[in-house]
């Protein structure tokens, strides 16, 4: 027989037993659906969140309190909680600092404020910022309309914002050119919609895209909540120059913060990609979990599709006889066996993948990630199933092959 007749063989073999075949096919799928629908999930989760860190720029780093500065007894003594940075030290900062690089200041404002436009009012999870002229550069942010603030504006505190998108969204029906110039009431406060930021998307239920941007003298004058923490961000000009910015940074504000040289700093620089190797890291046992769980259900599919095909050799002897008779050798009818099972294994795996890609980007949109079409798991999905074919196929193969004809032809 030749191998086209072997594999067109296989093909009529599954066809006739359609429900097995179909039953065997779904339990593949399901296992399929588990590992590369929890792996296309987290890659699109972590892909969102690369790019929202990235956000600050490739380029960039930022100054913030140390956050492990609790660290118990030290002979006799306790350490103190490092303190937030003042407006006072990053202003100083921000004129000292001469390295060539640019430096932007943010004024915490509030994390849950509501923003209202005649009858018609956002969500009370509106982040407010105060910001200066550096910010939207440095943090990657485009205007769709209008213009950024004036440094005259910065310093002043004037009554203007630069809203996102979510904003707009609430308030102008998502139509950017109908929030330019007009006034907005923010915490009771009125304040004119002079641009409008570009949509940056969401990660992780964090939404870039809640956000409305005041001067950062207006923020620290009317949004000032006692003691608050002024993170400074720094972007230099070439990425081969990020050591010595940071070198020089962590100089400079030593200085500023009055440390001793025996001192160890008590602040820390941030940068935004080694906030996503950190991520990309935590999360390989959760993919490890997602493998191990999308293999115990193929093992049981696998132990399932073994047993189907033991009892098609049982079924199937006085036909594997009569084909024995009529001069097919054992490397045929192994052939045969083994070619049925793959196919049974990667009709359900490509079912498996389909549903694994669609489910696992469902839960990425509900999450605020955005759509991803995994290769690696595509491949690792069909590969699997060709792998679970084979190994559950093999045993039930070499017994057909090695039926005796004459036998097999007495078989009842």
């Amino acid at each position: 027989m030749s191998f086209l007749e072997v594999l067109s063989q296989a093909f009529s073999n599954v066809r006739t037993n359609l429900l097995r075949s179909v039953l065997t096919m779904l339990i593949i799928a399901f296992g399929i659906m588990a590992l590369v629908g929890i792996l296309t999930s987290i890659d699109s989760a972590i892909y969102s969140l690369s790019n929202s860190f990235a956000g600050m720029g490739a380029n960039s780093f930022e100054i913030q309190p140390k956050s492990n500065a609790i660290k118990g007894s030290k002979f006799g003594r306790r350490e103190k909680i490092a303190n937030p940075i003042t407006v006072n030290e990053a202003e100083t900062f921000k004129s000292r600092y001469d390295f060539p690089a640019k430096v932007t200041l943010i004024y915490p404002g509030s994390n849950s404020a509501q923003i209202k436009f005649e009858n018609k009012k956002t969500d009370p999870n509106t982040q407010i910022s105060g910001i200066d002229e550096n910010y939207l550069e440095i943090k990657a942010y485009d205007l769709v309309v209008g213009r950024n603030f004036t440094k005259q504006e910065i310093v002043s505190g004037n009554f203007k914002t630069i809203i996102a998108d979510g904003v707009v969204k609430k308030l102008f029906n998502g139509i950017p050119e109908k929030a330019l110039d007009q006034f907005i009431v923010i915490n009771g406060l009125r304040f004119k919609v002079i641009g409008v930021l570009k949509s940056k998307g969401a990660a992780m239920n964090f939404s870039g895209d809640r956000l409305a941007l005041v001067p950062f003298e207006n923020a620290r004058v009317n949004f000032s909540s006692g003691d608050v923490n002024i993170p400074i961000l720094v972007q230099v000009l070439r990425p081969e120059t990020m050591p010595d910015a940071e070198s020089s940074a962590i100089g400079l504000f030593r200085s500023i913060r009055r440390q001793k040289i025996q001192d160890e700093s008590n602040f820390e620089i941030e940068k935004s990609e080694g906030m996503a190797a950190e991520l990309k890291e935590n999360t390989t046992k959760l993919r490890m979990s997602a493998v191990v769980i999308g293999l115990i259900t193929l093992l049981g599919a696998a132990i399932g599709l073994m047993n189907i095909m033991l009892v098609s050799v049982t079924e199937r002897t006085r036909e594997i006889g009569i084909i024995k008779a009529l001069g097919a050798t054992r490397s045929n009818i192994m052939t045969q066996f083994l070619i049925e099972a793959i196919i049974i294994c990667q009709l359900g795996g490509l079912l498996g993948i389909f549903l694994g890609i669609l489910i696992g980007n469902i839960i990425t949109v509900v999450l605020g990630g955005s759509f991803l079409i995994p290769w690696t798991w595509i491949t690792l999905g069909i590969v699997t199933c060709f792998a679970v074919g084979l190994m559950s196929g093999l045993y039930p193969a070499l017994k057909a092959s090695r039926l005796d004809p004459v036998e097999a032809l007495r078989y009842e």
